[in-house]
């Protein structure tokens, strides 16, 4: 069993994600119909001898799309490269790995809606035919040299579908649209990860952690190590209900999971301007967060839960956001 309390584990974040994450499909939690369709696909390869279908996994941050990339690799018996579409600026980056690539190799690009558009124009052919087009020259004189690849599976992860022109989409044998998790399984996560950790955690407080996870199972586990935390400096053997409560309280974490910055962007949506619809940018600029955290992170939150809505003018808060915040509304 993995001691993440031994300082010579080193207890930083990464270490502490990885020890945690399920190395098989059998392992991981949720996502059932999900986990059922990458089995088959990666079972049909096996039965043909080939390489297995590209698969596109979208969802939310958070919700495994970086583990299941793993465990397809690991489940094929292929080796792993990991990038990300940010680092492919060019499409002399994208050759140099796509050659590189060792036969049956699975490639995993991270944020692949923001690779440079010229890099996914040669990944459509190295998709398709596992064969990309070098420019050797410029100018008048410059020249196609056909290069062949070895036969690999991409596995592309993206929190913005939406964003990946169609040519590219369509090259994937299989898209995964990930879900946020119910209380019950955020629940076994954050159980599995306890019995990883060596915690004794009661029943009541894997349930109150879950349900303050906001669905996502990278949250959970971070709640348990901030919960973890606080328990070890309290002197605390077990971690009941009172300890996840007060270690929750600490870091300011509410009963439905709304942080620091949740409840910011509330306040501003609900006092500052009167209640009426506000735009992103001002958003951003009144609580001092990047835009793309708010709409990437912050806000798909605040609208599962009702909190705010999107409209044509800005967003603007709902009359369930009064309720939480214990103010009345504006439109009484």
């Amino acid at each position: 069993m993995d001691d993440l309390t031994n300082p010579d584990q080193g207890d930083s974040e990464l270490a502490f994600e990885s020890a945690l994450r399920p190395k098989s499909l059998d392992e991981f939690v949720g996502q059932n119909k999900v986990r059922e369709q990458i089995s088959l696909i990666i079972e049909a390869a096996r039965i043909q001898g080939r390489t297995s279908d590209h698969i596109l996994l979208a969802g939310p941050p958070g919700l495994g799309k970086t583990t299941l990339a793993i465990i397809v690799a690991h489940e094929s018996g292929a080796p792993l490269r990991l990038t990300s579409g940010p680092t492919i600026q060019h499409a002399g980056d994208l050759a140099a790995v796509l050659s590189s690539l060792a036969p049956g190799e699975v490639l995993f690009i991270d944020e692949i809606h923001r690779m440079a558009r010229a890099a996914e124009e040669m990944l459509y052919l190295a998709m398709e035919d596992f064969r990309v087009d070098v420019m050797v020259g410029k100018g008048p004189g410059a020249t196609s040299i056909p290069l062949e690849l070895a036969p690999f599976t991409l596995v592309g992860a993206t929190t913005r579908s939406g964003m990946l022109p169609n040519p590219l989409r369509d090259r994937f044998g299989f898209t995964a649209h990930l879900e946020f998790y119910e209380v019950d399984e955020l629940r076994e996560v954050i159980a599995r990860a306890a019995v990883k950790l060596g915690l004794e955690i009661d029943q009541a407080a894997l349930v109150e952690i879950a349900s303050r996870s906001r669905g996502t199972p990278r949250i959970a586990n971070r709640l348990l190590r901030r919960v973890r935390d606080f328990a070890l400096v309290a002197g605390e053997r077990v971690i009941d209900i009172s300890i996840a409560q007060a270690a929750l309280a600490l870091y300011e974490v509410d009963a439905i999971g709304l942080d620091r910055l949740d409840r910011e962007i509330l306040k501003v949506l609900t006092s500052r301007f009167d209640g009426k619809p506000v735009g992103l940018s001002t958003l951003a600029v009144a609580v001092g967060e990047e835009q793309d955290t708010i709409e990437a992170v912050v806000e798909p939150f605040l609208v599962r839960m009702g909190l705010i809505a999107r409209t044509p003018r800005g967003r603007q808060a709902t009359a369930a956001a009064y309720r939480h915040l214990g103010i009345e509304s504006v439109n009484g």
